[in-house]
């Protein structure tokens, strides 16, 4: 571990809404906008540590839900912690496990203290409240704690939108104090607090001001991506990010899509993580310039060209389309892992240039250049 600070956060450049800046950490700086791969059982899935540094990614999120379950935040602890059991050496972020609760486990029992639970892979009974999210966390050696909060549904009423926003902020300081109550791992860790609140401006405000007075290292605007689509997402977030302090990093949680990402980015976002660039790659879907493409389909069966003709990553510069499509329709798994390997990169790439355009000023035509020519829509199910 270096000797750097435990958490600071500085910001380089302004254009509009959007910054580029640096969080610095013991275990490595995190430059921002930053993407996060997500390597939900110790691992990024296809992928080996040193080849998802290599894309360019300075920091992995860890799921609390999933490890708690197997191997257990326990014996990693025992293992030496997170990083050493899986060779990762810089930060990580671990989520709280609130929202894999919900929508993974089997007959879950929402109560004031927490959440009760049957495990999804052996049906085992288990508990999971603030404080122990903030143990597990510890346990596992985590740089960057989520707090535990509640997933509000989308939709949701008014009144129950505003109720587990409530829950939400009472479960904030109990994870700010479970949190603060590990005084070896608080001394070198950070802790962000998650705002809630619907699709509504009122709540969403009531719960930042509620998170600043417990006080946090970083914010998280969470409830998002839960099915509300593109458009009512970034009406959210036309105000969510400015009622967050303007010192500490925000944090969009499960985003998202590139164009999701470059459109948060114009409002304020610092953060990003999500399952889709290892996901799609697993499944035949390459992202590019011009839009993600179905490497599955008939029409590259003999395409010399690489997956991304202006991409300079590794796959793109050794392989063509050809050969990974022959790959990924065989189900050998060196196509997903050269799917995995240009998708992340292509990420990567994506962060490196908006700080670029930040950094320049040029925020806004490089945003609208790539949306004019990013096609969102998958391509029509032409597999032989």
């Amino acid at each position: 571990m270096t000797a750097g600070p435990r958490f600071a956060f500085s910001i380089h450049a302004t254009d509009g809404a959007a910054r580029t800046g640096t969080i610095a950490m013991r275990r490595g700086e995190i430059r921002t906008p930053a993407f996060m791969p997500v390597g939900t059982a110790a691992t990024v899935k296809a992928m080996k540590p040193a080849d998802v540094r290599a894309t360019g990614a300075d920091v992995l999120l860890g799921n609390t839900y999933h490890l708690m379950l197997r191997p257990s935040a326990e014996r990693v602890a025992r293992l030496g912690g997170l990083h050493r059991f899986m060779g990762w050496d810089r930060p990580i972020l671990t989520d709280s496990g609130g929202y894999q609760v919900m929508s993974l486990s089997e007959l879950t029992k929402q109560s004031e203290d927490g959440v009760a639970f049957k495990s999804h892979i052996d049906g085992s009974r288990h508990m999971i409240t603030p404080e122990r999210s903030m143990e597990i966390q510890r346990l596992l050696g985590s740089d960057i704690v989520m707090a535990f909060d509640e997933c509000t549904p989308h939709p949701a009423t008014q009144d129950r939108a505003a109720a587990s926003m409530e829950r939400s902020m009472r479960w904030a300081k109990r994870s700010r104090d479970g949190f603060d109550s590990g005084v070896d791992h608080a001394a070198g860790a950070a802790l962000f607090g998650i705002q809630q609140g619907s699709m509504d401006r009122d709540l969403r405000a009531v719960s930042a001001g509620k998170l600043i007075d417990i006080g946090f290292d970083g914010y998280a605007v969470g409830g998002l991506a839960v099915g509300e689509g593109q458009a009512q997402m970034f009406a959210v977030l036309d105000f969510a990010p400015g009622q967050l302090p303007e010192d500490k990093p925000r944090y969009l949680m499960g985003v998202g899509k590139p164009d999701d990402i470059v459109g948060a980015v114009e409002r304020g976002i610092d953060m990003f993580d999500c399952v889709m660039p290892t996901r799609s790659g697993r499944t035949g879907q390459a992202f590019t310039r011009d839009g993600p493409i179905n490497i599955r389909n008939a029409r590259f069966t003999e395409d010399r060209g690489p997956l991304d003709p202006e991409c300079g990553c590794a796959v793109c510069g050794t392989w063509e389309r050809a050969y990974i499509h022959h790959l990924v329709r065989s189900d050998e798994i060196l196509g997903a892992m050269l799917m995995t390997e240009h998708n992340l990169a292509f990420y990567q790439q994506l962060m490196a240039d908006l700080r670029a355009a930040i950094g320049a000023g040029t925020l806004r035509s490089y945003a609208d250049a790539f949306r004019a020519r990013y096609v969102r829509i998958k391509e029509p199910a032409d597999v032989a």
